[in-house]
């Protein structure tokens, strides 16, 4: 049974609420411990006027982080001292984190393991494991960490893949296809709170304002995208920008934010995952029509056919505004390859595809750059190699 768009929007809006207002409570929790923990250390831990202490516990604040903005200022050393302040969630007991695994699981997380059944490039991982070259973060917290980033990478697939209305993921048909709309949808939002879960092993309300944060970014980039598409708003370049740098960098920004907490290297690392999740998002727009590994993956041009307003889509249209065809192909989301092959030939005509080269050369420039301010990364540079894109 097919959902309309319009209820599967707002079980998504009510969960993102719900998961948000949640994690206030649990901040608002640990803070209220705090507080009474300080009374009780006044008064002495069994109530007692004799066993007052002279030192009360040491306050604690957390200062949540904006979203980046993309300036070009030199690497320096993180000013917030609060970064490395940490205050226990000893008010919750968050000890079984996901070690406890519910009877239902094996249903209840059906669609989230067929998908992940079907392996991608893991390509968040691997930036994991580049940027710990750096920042040395313990074991423990660092496979913590990782665990986090890939269950919400995966979750967010199968939400995508519905608000897309995809037929392909990773060369097989998408969970919902197989599962339904309903359970798919069920299914993600179980394995954020499952990522939530396994973050609070780490007992740190600085990392859970952290997950709060870019969370958001990232239902804000992706609600922002939707809104373009179902209006038929064309974005400008800046604007488009703005939104994957909230969408596609904020699970990147997540994982880097995360490490930055859990080190002890004083090193400001968000610009360089900025421009590293801008590059990903338009070079992943530019495969998607040119590249022939992603047809077989996804299908035949098939951001066309999610009338996605993607960055080469963008630029041609806006490069000939007084030409309506690529804005009325895009509104009739088309499935031919004939009229595909159409569009391309619009994008072409309007060198959109050498543009978008070249921004990409460019941003890479810009990449190479930030990588040399903060030292030799052997791991990292590996994984740029394969992220640029050769004529």
């Amino acid at each position: 049974m097919a959902f309309p768009m319009s209820v599967v929007i707002l079980q998504c809006s009510n969960f993102i609420y719900f998961l948000t207002s949640l994690i206030s409570l649990m901040v608002m929790a640990a803070t209220a411990d705090k507080t009474l923990q300080s009374v009780l250390w006044s008064l002495g831990k069994n109530g007692n006027v004799d066993e007052m202490s002279t030192k009360p516990p040491k306050d604690t604040k957390i200062s949540p982080t904006l979203l980046p903005k993309l300036t070009k200022e030199p690497a320096v050393k993180a000013n917030d001292s609060s970064r490395k302040t940490e205050l226990a969630l000893v008010s919750m007991d968050f000890n079984h984190g996901t070690d406890y695994v519910h009877n239902n699981d094996p249903i209840l997380l059906a669609p989230y393991n067929y998908l992940i059944g079907h392996p991608g490039k893991s390509i968040r991982s691997k930036m994991i494991q580049a940027f710990n070259h750096w920042l040395q973060v313990p074991a423990k917290s660092l496979a913590i960490i990782t665990r986090v980033v890939e269950m919400l990478h995966n979750a967010s697939l199968l939400v995508d893949d519905i608000e897309d209305d995809s037929t392909l993921r990773r060369g097989a048909p998408v969970a919902h296809h197989i599962y339904g709309m309903a359970q798919t949808i069920n299914c993600a939002n179980y394995a954020y709170f499952l990522a939530l879960q396994e973050l609070q092993k780490l007992n740190s309300v600085q990392m859970m304002t952290i997950f709060s944060e870019e969370i958001l970014n990232l239902h804000r980039g992706q609600g922002i995208e939707l809104f373009w598409r179902d209006s038929i708003t064309c974005p400008t370049e800046e604007e488009f920008i703005d939104m994957i740098n909230s969408k596609t960098g904020g699970l990147l920004r997540l994982a880097v934010r995360l490490m930055m907490a859990a080190s002890n290297v004083e090193m400001d690392y968000t610009r360089l995952v900025n421009l590293i999740g801008i590059h990903f998002q338009i070079r992943d727009d530019y495969m998607n029509l040119q590249s022939k590994h992603y047809t077989d993956s996804k299908g035949f041009c098939e951001d066309l056919s999610e009338g996605k307003f993607s960055f080469p889509v963008i630029h041609s249209i806006r490069a000939n505004p007084n030409d309506r065809q690529l804005l009325e192909i895009l509104k009739q989301k088309p499935q031919s390859v004939e009229l595909k092959q159409y569009a391309l030939k619009l994008m072409e005509a309007t060198n959109t595809f050498d543009y978008t080269k070249q921004y990409l050369r460019d941003l890479f420039i810009d990449i190479q750059q930030e990588v040399c301010k903060f030292g030799n990364n052997p791991v990292l540079d590996k994984i740029l190699v394969q992220l640029d894109v050769q004529d």
